[in-house]
């Protein structure tokens, strides 16, 4: 009893901390290890690594940037089996970097951060965690990434229903579906993923649409023995696939930051839905009423083929209520029902809303964001000394795949600590003014993308219609922007000459 309560009162003192075991936190601990800083920690709330792909487990979980791409520039996997990785082999490569570079001993398991404090005095974090470890880091890393928190949407009667409900990201593999009635709600990327694969299984699905959604092919298919051999043996070959999928990725932002030449981009998704679905009716249904690129194109090449099988109804009607029974339309009709999958998404709006960090002089992270998400090249916030953000406000890669920005973002932030290195100091802090003026231009900027003014209701805007999501510019510009930390934009101070 005494010893664990030792335990439990006993403060690390690591240089940095990480908090998430994702790509991004597990980024981190490789290029600080690069970067000759070895005294650092990752907290996990988990048992395990892999952030969103140890969580998503749903049937067809899979990646929609080409594996080339969706993969670390400087662990490069030479054995990935198709174009578009399916979540176990992503997993599978996460738990294969950990090993090649040693940084289980880094990780603290079953480890979720329950508040961060920082002490000016000291120029460290006091950081506490649910099972009542404490950490004092000088740096704090925030790696737990936008898309983690599942949204649960508040419907009429949901505790009333009598069957089973779990969300995709949670999904429940003790839940036999074959015979079973399945209530689908939500039409987005998980679900386009997981229908095909339950239809057919469960004896009847009714998907639930509230918006359709522009949808592309997916270039998809299995790498072939030779093709495999050769990023073995020649590398380089490898690297051209992976330009070819960054280039593919990259060449339509410049149409979603300038939406007149989207045209070709809606075309080739018409002409998809015109090909693959032949009813009038159930096309009209499958055809968004916004502008292609205002959310998140779809990949898929079963999605269609599966809402027009006999067994599956695509439903438009708003839902009224749950019942104990099924899920009631606003046209009245009660669709019966044994299990509802909440295909809802994630909680994206002010992702540190119910985090306890305080900054410098007492401010609250709900201060600061009082008015919405904001940072300095989504990395710093002004009033968070030593604390930088992966994925943070505004670094969104519109179409670019996400590890690309991740790379850029921890280069970036180990160009800052070798700034402050260089400086002497141990306090860096983002200037007030310079975040002001860096969010001026960036919202300035994305009032003429697609994502503002393409006339539907996405996940990259908050209640304020703001834009917290999206990267002004192509995926090359934010590299550009992060290769080097300017001086001038932050305090550089140390806390022993004051």
């Amino acid at each position: 009893m005494g010893s664990a309560a030792a335990k439990a009162r006993a403060v690390e003192k690591p240089e940095v901390l990480i908090v998430g075991a994702g790509f991004a936190g597990l980024g981190m601990a490789i290029k600080l290890l690069e970067a000759g800083q070895s005294d650092f920690v990752v907290l996990e709330k988990a048992d395990g690594v892999g952030g969103a792909w140890r969580e998503n487990t749903y049937p067809g979980c899979a990646c929609d940037v080409a594996s080339v791409m969706y993969s670390y520039s400087f662990a490069p996997n030479r054995s990935w089996s198709r174009m578009y990785a399916m979540q176990p082999e992503i997993l599978d490569y996460i738990k294969g970097v950990v090993k090649e570079h040693d940084l289980e001993t880094h990780i603290r398991f079953n480890s979720e951060v329950t508040s961060y404090e920082f002490d000016e005095a000291a120029g460290r974090w006091h950081v506490r965690t649910g099972s009542g470890e404490e950490y004092r880091p000088r740096f704090v890393v925030m790696a737990h990434g936008a898309l983690h928190l599942p949204n649960i949407p508040d419907l009429p009667g949901l505790e009333s229903f009598k069957g089973t409900v779990f969300h995709s990201a949670r999904w429940d593999h003790s839940v036999d579906l074959k015979g079973k009635r399945v209530a689908v709600i939500g039409t987005g990327a998980s679900a386009v993923q997981f229908i095909p694969e339950i239809a057919g299984e469960a004896a009847h699905v009714d998907v639930f649409q509230r918006s359709a959604h522009w949808m592309l092919p997916k270039a998809d298919r299995p790498l072939a023995n030779f093709e495999r051999g050769l990023f073995r043996a020649l590398p380089f070959v490898q690297r051209l696939y992976r330009a070819l999928a960054y280039w593919t990725h990259e060449v339509p932002v410049l149409a979603f930051l300038n939406p007149k030449y989207l045209k070709v981009l809606e075309l080739a998704s018409r002409r998809m839905l015109e090909k693959q679905v032949a009813d009038p009716e159930l096309r009209a249904k499958l055809t968004p009423d916004y502008q292609i690129g205002c959310k998140r194109i779809l990949l898929s090449n079963d999605y269609y083929p599966a809402i027009q099988r006999p067994d599956v109804d695509l439903v438009t009607s708003g839902i009224a209520e749950l019942t104990e029974t099924g899920i009631r339309t606003k046209d009245g009709e009660l669709h019966e029902a044994d299990v509802v999958i909440l295909g809802t998404g994630f909680s994206t709006g002010n992702r540190c809303a119910d985090e306890h960090i305080v900054g410098r002089g007492g401010l609250t992270i709900q201060e600061a964001w009082k008015d919405g998400m904001v940072a300095h090249l989504g990395v710093t916030v002004a009033g968070f000394p030593n604390m930088f953000m992966i994925m943070g406000p505004n670094s969104g890669g519109g179409a670019q795949s996400i590890l690309f920005v991740i790379e850029a973002q921890l280069h970036y932030i180990v160009e800052c600590l070798r700034l402050m290195k260089a400086q002497r100091a141990d306090q860096l802090e983002v200037r007030a003014d310079v975040q002001r003026r860096f969010n001026t231009w960036l919202h300035k900027k994305l009032a003429r993308s697609v994502w503002n003014s393409g006339g539907c209701d996405s996940w990259f805007l908050d209640d304020t219609g703001r834009n917290r999501h999206s990267w002004p510019g192509t995926g090359s510009s934010y590299w550009r922007a992060t290769r080097r930390p300017d001086p001038k934009a932050f305090m550089l101070t140390n806390s022993t000459e004051r």
